[in-house]
């Protein structure tokens, strides 16, 4: 474990100490949560910062650690990343200074004060876009050596930036019941701050922008280690091109996934109630799925047939 964390220390430094403030962040964030007895839009006011910086945490270590991965160093990627990191910092300050001011980070313009800051978030979160992007196109310019891994970050990137996408909506709509100055929600159907899933708070009476947002992010986690799972477990059954096929089809249904999430919600249905219409097409998605696994895993093994035959 000491090794792992003295190698994981010498990966891209900014990012590093973005990671361990976030750490000492989450720290505070949940001794607030359960010290401070204030409440905004139903849930702790402590919540937001709390899952932000948890986020984070998970965040910057991936991507410090998926820069190892390239074939050699990449300066450009590097200094996006730093990028990333001086946005982050802009991001997680705005929301902690609300917290601290008593009132909300996201679509508040109900001060001159308020509808700048969360400007600065909209932009720190555009510049961030771009730079992932950045580092998304070194990595797809740089061939890793492992097929699997390769595939897996790259779109471990792409699909986080999905993720990012699909958030616009909460920006651009606003519901009818919103307080003025207040541009923007992430419930659907119903106003923000509802009866909602326990931790995640993800709305239980109507849609929820934030389900398709999460999942989307987290592609950036979920793909590398299910490359890990693929060459840790499967590694002397499969060969490589198999087990990037596999790593396609996986991010190809988690595309899908992000985006069927994301209607849902836009149609102003809770996650766990679907209507006959989102459930057929998760079927349909199920089903489309387990069909080219199928057939990538037939085509592997006619491979490994005729590999031994010969």
């Amino acid at each position: 474990m000491t090794t792992v964390l003295n190698r994981a220390a010498r990966w891209h430094r900014p990012l590093m100490l973005f990671v361990a403030a976030m750490a000492a962040l989450t720290v505070v964030a949940a001794v607030g949560v359960l010290a401070d007895p204030r409440v905004l839009t139903g849930a702790p006011i402590w919540l937001k910062p709390l899952k932000f910086a948890i986020s984070f945490v998970l965040y910057g270590t991936t991507l410090a650690w998926m820069l190892t991965l390239l074939p050699r160093r990449s300066r450009t990627a590097e200094w996006a990343a730093t990028v990333i990191v001086a946005m982050s910092v802009v991001e997680m300050a705005v929301i902690v200074t609300q917290v601290l001011r008593g009132t909300t980070s996201h679509y508040n313009g109900t001060t001159p004060l308020n509808g700048a800051l969360f400007s600065a978030m909209g932009a720190a979160i555009m510049v961030l876009f771009v730079a992932q992007l950045v580092i998304g196109i070194v990595a797809l310019l740089r061939p890793t050596a492992d097929r699997v891994a390769g595939h897996a970050v790259r779109l471990g990137l792409g699909l986080s930036l999905l993720g990012m996408l699909v958030a616009i909506p909460m920006v651009t709509r606003t519901p009818d019941s919103a307080a003025e100055g207040i541009s923007g929600a992430h419930s659907v159907g119903v106003a923000d701050g509802g009866p909602g899933l326990p931790l995640v708070g993800w709305s239980t009476t109507g849609g929820d922008l934030r389900i398709g947002h999460f999942v989307g992010l987290h592609a950036l986690q979920a793909l590398p280690l299910l490359a890990m799972l693929l060459n840790r477990f499967l590694g002397d059954r499969l060969d490589e091109r198999t087990r990037a096929r596999l790593l396609l089809v996986a991010g190809a249904a988690y595309g899908a996934a992000t985006l069927l999430l994301t209607w849902q919600a836009l149609r102003g249905q809770p996650l766990l109630r679907p209507d006959a219409l989102t459930v057929a097409v998760a079927v349909a998605l199920v089903a489309a799925t387990a069909t080219a696994t199928g057939a990538v895993l037939a085509r592997g093994q006619r491979r490994a047939d005729v590999v031994v035959a010969a």
